[in-house]
């Protein structure tokens, strides 16, 4: 072979060597990315259908099963999501099983003894997805028995929040056949479920009989209510599980709009399908001082778990307790009292001493008084806030220095240009009046039941009540018009002022200076705020005629994110709101059993259960100068079926919803 042969053919004998390293580099790559995703590399269609069940052991369904280890085989590579959340065990296991996903497999390992002759269940709920797209496996249960009978009925249902019908999600509702009223609070549940981001449980492998039911938010996780913070509920009336027969059409479609065949097809379907459970938290009955805090020099506060009838016996020990104090409850219910110190030489002190004496729960559960010895430091003393005080003010010193040396120049300047300034444009160096910080509340345009309010950070010492003056505009004239001036009933250091106001009026709002002195000696400076009041056809109205209500009861008017706008009690029936904005309105009924104008929890030792609250089942779009006139049947609909999805917090899952819709649509 000759020379010029061999020249001419090494270029492409290099270029053969080059793209066979090029492939072999690709192909490698593909290996190593087929081994850490197995699915579809690039291009096809996006697959949305779930992982499929292939078998087990022990078989579903199997009898006299004796092995605590559970081995589920799927189709395809799957995950497990939030496992110890989804995945619910019946019955219920003390001891945390081990639950894992293993290539196309899930593993179970059950850590508790087996029970005799019992149904396991193993609800996973959505909990199984396959590796690459998330689908998850809807639904799916697995059970055997222990013993030679496998009970298969089921009851399901709903839980909502009692005071709000929201729907209560991951809280267990569980059955016991043990009829007792002591069986909740001293044994695990027998059979449990779980429930969704609706509410919604079902409870599996359940054996005829009669069962109570209940629910509950088990915080140390031991499966029956043993601390009184841990939110329940429960049925009045006993569960009997039963069955029947029922039809349902399968449709196979053609195409979207062409439906090929309807095909009725026989099943099993349980009840009960429909209870309905409203959770609740009942008032902590534990009398406790939970603790004492001092923020700053001035005050302290005390901290009570329980509202009390009576505020609590205090007594200084390093100083004088009579007439010490000005005492803000905070609350209204004498459980957060916050103690303002009147005289500094008692605020100066870091350290205060009292014998504080208050209702205590003992360890029979009997309330008595007890007293306790307390110590009660500030975070920050007298002396440290004094030096961050004057800090404050030499800082506050040195900018207004150098504004002043600014000034100054740029008056030599406009002095060196012939534009002289005259000596007062330049500041003297000294710090402004500090007053009494407040709030005034007085908008530009009041509406028609609305009210002013004056709010401070302390209490006050001092209010002259002829230094306020409230104005209305009459023709080019102020004339003086009647007002009230009240201190808040829910807190002293804010005070209201109340007057007839008149549609579409002008008015002036005026507080001379000094009128009012704080509690440790500022003053305020002069009040002046101009406003309207709203004019009749800015308002809108909305009157309710309620049916289906029994006994006392009262209505509140909600916006759109379920906050209470306004309350009015249910008279003869009729729920009358006036003189509303303009806005989309919802409205909830709360049925006043004891007439104390609030919603009251309920109690499980005294069978009492939550007063009960009704939704108006859609918003309400008001429009000014409208009146809308709804009749309201509170029973016509199902509970869970009354608050409108837009006043929900807890929504239901978004993926799995827009993933069974994408589904439902493929299937047409």
């Amino acid at each position: 072979m000759s020379s010029s042969r061999l020249h001419r053919n090494k270029p492409e004998r290099e270029h053969s060597l080059l793209l066979r390293r090029v492939l072999g580099g690709v192909l490698a790559v593909l290996v190593l990315y087929s081994c850490a995703s197995i699915g579809r590399i690039e291009g096809g269609p996006i697959d949305e259908e779930p992982p499929i069940f292939l078998g087990g052991t022990p078989a579903p369904g199997a009898l006299n099963v004796q092995k605590k280890k559970i081995s589920i085989e799927f189709d395809e590579y799957i995950k497990l999501e939030k496992p110890n959340e989804k995945i619910v065990i019946s019955p219920p296991q003390v001891q945390q099983p081990e639950i894992k996903a293993n290539g196309k497999k899930v593993g179970i390992n059950l850590q508790d003894t087996l029970k005799l002759n019992t149904t396991y269940t193993i609800d996973f709920g959505d909990a199984i997805q396959d590796n690459n797209e998330g689908n998850p496996l809807e639904g799916f249960t697995y059970a055997f028995s222990t013993g030679g009978v496998l009970d298969t009925m089921a009851v399901s249902g709903t839980v909502l929040s009692a005071n709000n019908l929201e729907p209560v999600k991951g809280i267990q509702v569980g059955l016991y056949a043990n009829l007792a009223d002591s069986a909740f609070t001293t044994q695990p549940f027998e059979r449990v479920g779980r429930t969704d981001s609706r509410g919604r449980f079902s409870i599996r492998g359940v054996a005829p009989g009669r069962y109570r039911i209940f629910a509950l938010q088990d915080a140390d996780q031991n499966y029956y209510y043993s601390q009184p913070a841990e939110v329940i509920a429960f049925a009045d009336s006993i569960i009997i599980p039963t069955m029947e027969e029922r039809l349902r059409q399968d449709t196979t479609w053609v195409d979207s709009l062409t439906i090929d065949t309807i095909v009725e097809r026989r099943y099993t379907h349980y009840l009960p399908d429909d209870i309905l459970l409203r959770s609740f938290k009942e008032n902590n009955i534990v009398h406790r001082q939970v603790k004492a805090e001092r923020l700053t020099p001035e005050k302290f506060t005390l901290y009570f778990t329980v509202p009390a009838d009576t505020l609590p016996l205090l007594e200084g020990l390093n100083f004088d307790d009579k007439e010490a104090f000005v005492i803000e409850n905070l609350t209204g219910r004498n459980d957060t009292l916050c103690y303002w110190m009147k005289d500094s030489l008692l605020y100066k002190q870091d350290s205060l001493r009292v014998k504080l004496t208050y209702l205590f729960t003992d360890t029979l559960n009997q309330v008595v008084p007890r007293t306790d010895t307390l110590t009660i430091l500030p975070r920050l003393t007298y002396a440290k806030q004094q030096k961050k005080l004057q800090e404050e003010r030499e800082k506050k010193l040195k900018e207004l220095e150098k504004q002043q040396k600014k000034n100054r120049k740029k008056k030599e300047k406009s002095d060196e240009e012939g534009e002289e300034q005259p000596e007062d444009s330049i500041p003297p160096l000294t710090l402004p009046i500090e007053f009494l910080p407040m709030e005034v509340y007085a908008p530009g345009s009041l509406d028609i039941y609305d009210y002013l309010t004056l709010s401070f950070k302390e209490p006050l010492s001092r209010l002259e009540r002829n230094a306020f003056h409230l104005k209305q505009k009459v023709d080019t004239l102020w004339n003086d018009v009647p007002f009230d001036l009240e201190q808040d009933s829910a807190d002293i250091k804010k005070y209201n002022v109340y007057a007839d106001w008149q549609f579409g009026e002008s008015y002036t709002f005026e507080v001379d200076s000094a009128a009012m002195e704080g509690l440790y000696g500022l003053h305020t400076e002069k009040i002046k705020k101009d406003f309207t009041v709203k004019k009749p056809e800015e308002y809108g109205q909305i009157f309710f005629n309620v049916s289906g209500v029994d006994g006392p009861a009262f209505v509140e008017l909600l916006d759109a994110g379920d906050k209470v706008v306004r309350t009015v009690p249910l008279t003869e029936g009729k729920a009358d709101f006036y003189f509303l904005a303009p806005a989309k309105y919802g409205a909830r009924l709360v049925v006043d059993s004891n007439q104390n104008g609030k919603w009251d929890t309920g109690n499980y030792a005294e069978k009492q259960q939550p007063e009960e609250v009704y939704y108006y089942p859609q918003l309400l779009e008001l429009k000014a100068n409208f009146e809308l006139i709804q009749d309201w049947n509170i029973r016509e609909l199902p509970l869970d079926r009354q608050k409108v999805n837009e006043l929900k917090k807890q929504k239901p899952d978004e993926k799995k919803k827009n993933r069974n819709q994408n589904r439902n649509s493929n299937n047409r």
